[in-house]
């Protein structure tokens, strides 16, 4: 197998997750109307991201910051902005 394609099956479940969490919020709204679904999602999402890597790393902020791709001053922003902070 390529290297893309293994990238893209490794992409695949979370995004699964993803649709399928989304799936089953809209289907628990029963009718009623949801405003801002972008950031209700995003407010969720990144702070189990950030949780998740800073435990792959053993709270190593460069190697997170690394890993997500951002500077270690904006991870350390947020770790701070969802009380994540060690």
């Amino acid at each position: 197998m390529n290297v893309p394609a293994r990238r893209e099956r490794r992409k695949q479940p979370i995004r699964r997750s993803v649709t399928s969490a989304l799936e089953l919020y809209l289907g628990d709204l029963d009718g009623h109307d949801v405003n801002d679904l972008y950031h209700v999602v995003l407010n969720e999402v990144e702070p189990a991201i950030l949780n998740v890597v800073m435990q792959h790393v053993d709270g190593n902020q460069s190697q997170a910051a690394t890993m997500l791709g951002i500077s270690r001053g904006t991870l350390r922003k947020k770790l701070k902005q969802y009380k994540l902070e060690p």
